[in-house]
């Protein structure tokens, strides 16, 4: 009998001696998987070749299982029933990425492990791989650095707008059949998607996760033209993405599209039919994908607040991939101000879980601008944006223009991204980062301060201890109960290091005060 590991990609092969005109169209085949407890899963298939078809699946509970495939015309080469067995993996597996919230910070693997995303931002990554270059350096660099999520687009574009056309690009990376000016969207290039295979096993050996995006930006063709692209072919891409890599414990996420408001014709400006959209396609997601990875949704425009958006169907988006960048112009990009205040917002009253999943791209001075967004976005930026998500209490992911579209620059790190390896290990070494929560009492909110520069804090439930963000330096006065039973340490963003802090206590006001503009964390926490 076959035997696989609990939480390992099993995957059978099934070959069929009908011959179809499309394989692709033609006939569905489907795996039903029993479990020894009882459950059952439905799994689509997907085909690998003219008569070559597969099915992947995970799963997730040890003994004996059993399975029974079946199609929607009567092929009896491809009937199959069968038994094996699932057995304990040697080491403890973390299982797959889940949404948990109003615990930790809203995602926990299976295990129960909290986890704190810190991501970097790859559109192009598939179709890196795919023209032959270099992605396996730059995703083991990220996962040496502490990075574990990999914002990437199953369909490749050559271009941004205005000016981003992709230098890397060496051939078409069109995932269908034809080709854009020729499409056939009921076939897919299997070329491609076997390059993508490699990669999505190379990250499952890494421990880095995807976020999957479905539909890149609404812009772009096909889906700016939803007379061409229609429901039906929409649907058929779907499910041949989440027959072939759902059952992948490095698909963290499946994101339905880049900036979901561009629905249905690629104008960009929030619209109620772009809720609707993402309603219908979630469900459909979620129908036929049958390991519960979370689903979600990418925002362009912030408002209206997404628990208005989604109110009407509760439950089916699971995920909100937050974007805003906060300030960006010549003399304000370095303070990244309004992200803290964008996230409240926008997320206010919201019972799933959120990530700010983009907040800009550092520029590399050494290149010509492409994207005239991009212009200040320098390393400050980078850090405080990173250092306002987190004390918003979420993960955090960037993105470098040496790797986020139109160039390939993988052996070289820009200067920002030190800084987010010092966030990651603060939030996961320095202080346990899920017994924390955003938290408005303790500062004490007559104090004035300049734009941008408001202290934030965070807050264990106990009231242990405190986290305590300056963006730029200056005062914060703190009402303590218990200030004289609180050490206090200064962490610098910038180096890591921690020294302690000194302080003034007047009655149970603590007032502490870093000089200059650089950004600081004060660190309270009883005295033990």
């Amino acid at each position: 009998m076959l035997q696989i590991k609990r939480r390992s990609v099993l995957e059978l092969d099934f070959e069929t001696r009908e011959e179809y005109d499309n394989p692709f169209l033609d006939m569905e085949l489907d795996c039903r998987f029993a479990s020894p407890s009882g459950k059952e899963y439905l799994v689509p298939c997907f085909c690998d070749g003219e008569h070559r078809w597969k099915v992947r699946f995970s799963p997730n509970e040890i003994g004996v299982w059993s399975y029974e495939t079946s199609t929607n015309v009567a092929d009896r080469s491809l009937e199959s029933v069968d038994r094996f067995e699932v057995t304990e993996p040697d080491e403890p597996v973390r299982g797959f990425l889940k949404t948990c919230p109003g615990r930790y910070w809203g995602l926990q693997y299976e295990s129960g492990e909290p986890c704190f995303i810190l991501g970097d931002t790859m559109y192009n990554l598939f179709g890196v791989a795919y023209c032959g270059l270099d992605v396996e350096s730059v995703l083991r660099r990220r996962a040496q650095q502490g990075l574990n999520l990999i914002r990437a687009r199953l369909q490749v574009s050559p271009y941004h707008p205005p000016e981003g056309y992709s230098e890397w690009q060496t051939r078409p990376t069109w995932p269908w059949g034809g080709s854009p000016q020729k499409p056939q969207f009921d076939r897919f290039n299997l070329e491609y998607f076997q390059v993508v295979d490699r990669v999505m096993r190379l990250a499952e050996d890494l421990g880095i996760g995807f976020e999957m995006i479905m539909e890149a930006w609404g812009f772009e063709y096909p889906f700016n033209q939803r007379g061409v692209f229609i429901p039906e072919y929409e649907e058929l891409w779907m499910r041949y993405l989440v027959a072939r890599y759902d059952a992948f414990s490095s698909i963290y996420v499946w994101t339905l599209m880049n900036e979901y408001e561009y629905y249905p014709n690629g104008d960009w400006h929030y619209n109620p039919e772009a809720d609707l959209w993402a309603v219908r396609t979630g469900r459909f997601v979620k129908r036929i994908a049958p390991h519960g990875h979370p689903v979600a949704i990418h925002n362009g425009p912030r408002e209206p607040s997404f628990a208005r958006r989604f109110k009407r169907a509760p439950g089916v988006i699971d995920l909100i991939m937050f974007q805003t960048w906060g300030t960006t112009g010549e003399k304000d990009s370095w303070l990244a101000a309004g992200i803290e205040d964008s996230i409240a917002s926008s997320l206010k009253d919201w019972k799933g879980a959120f990530i700010l999943a983009e907040y800009g791209y550092e520029r590399n001075p050494d290149l010509k601008l492409k994207v005239p967004g991009h212009r200040y976005m320098n390393p400050e930026h980078t850090r405080r944006g990173a250092w306002r998500g987190a004390f918003s209490g979420t993960g955090v992911i960037h993105g470098f223009e040496n790797t986020w579209g139109p160039w390939w620059i993988p052996g070289r790190d820009q200067e920002g991204m030190k800084y987010l390896v010092i966030l990651k290990e603060f939030f996961t070494n320095t202080v346990e980062f899920h017994r924390f929560k955003p938290e408005t009492e303790i500062i004490d909110q007559s104090e004035q301060h300049e734009p941008g520069t408001r202290p934030l804090c965070l807050s264990t439930s106990e009231k242990d201890a405190f986290l305590v963000y300056l963006p730029a330096g200056g005062n914060v006065s703190l009402n303590l109960s218990k200030a004289s039973d609180f050490e206090s340490f200064w962490f610098n963003p910038r180096t890591g290091g921690v020294k302690e802090a000194s302080k003034t206590v007047k009655k149970e006001i603590t007032r502490f005060t870093r000089d200059g503009k650089n950004d600081w964390v004060l660190i309270l926490r009883e005295k033990r």
